[in-house]
């Protein structure tokens, strides 16, 4: 199965150039502001690609995901796109779960509290996972700042350690965008926006 990934468009999706495929995978800051307004248009946009699986999830910048309830969102999203918020679905036998938490900053959407706050979150990560989808990066893989500083999640490395998915699939820091394989796992952070909001890095295209 070929998936294509993407992560942090910030309503610059319109300007990337996706070939199609079998899946594709946006890991979040889809918006701008995260108004009601760029998530139908994200949507739209999203809804016509050509793939035969889209899966999303929020990210800090997409305050309308975590200021709007289940069944008004679910009312949005169209029948061919799968939003992933604390939850998972399973594709061809690849068992997939996403989630939009990250560690604190800059009182952003999605936010949670390193500690027993936001390892509520991994706790639901199943130990079966082929596919993680997470909006922000485990420490120390692919999350090194301008400022030379790690702002990935130590508890979400742990939990990745422990359950080894096939696939992590992050974004949330610009800097950090590329791959990387560590103990089995392959860890892709597809920004595809610069650290100056810049749309210049190509979707990644990873087979499985």
């Amino acid at each position: 199965m070929t998936l294509t990934l993407i992560s942090d468009t910030h309503f610059r999706h319109n300007q990337l150039e996706l070939l199609g495929g079998d899946m594709l995978i946006h890991a979040g800051d889809l918006c701008g502001y995260g108004t009601e307004d760029e998530v139908i248009v994200f949507l739209r946009w999203f809804e016509e690609q050509p793939y035969t699986h889209k899966i999303f999830i929020a990210g800090n910048h997409d305050w309308f995901f975590e200021k709007k309830d289940k069944a008004y969102i679910d009312k949005v999203i169209p029948k061919n796109i799968h939003y992933l918020n604390d939850s998972g679905i399973e594709i061809e036998g690849l068992k997939i779960w996403g989630s939009p938490v990250q560690p604190e900053f800059c009182d952003w959407a999605f936010n949670r509290k390193k500690g027993t706050e936001i390892n509520r979150h991994w706790r639901l990560i199943p130990k079966d996972t082929d596919i993680l989808i997470t909006h922000g990066p485990p420490f120390g893989i692919l999350d090194r700042t301008a400022s030379n500083y790690n702002a990935g999640c130590e508890m979400l490395l742990k939990k990745v350690n422990q359950i080894k998915p096939k696939l992590h699939v992050f974004g949330h820091i610009h800097e950090g965008y590329g791959m990387k394989e560590k103990s089995k796992t392959i860890f892709a952070n597809a920004s595809s926006v610069n650290v100056n909001y810049q749309l210049v890095n190509a979707p990644i295209v990873f087979e499985i």
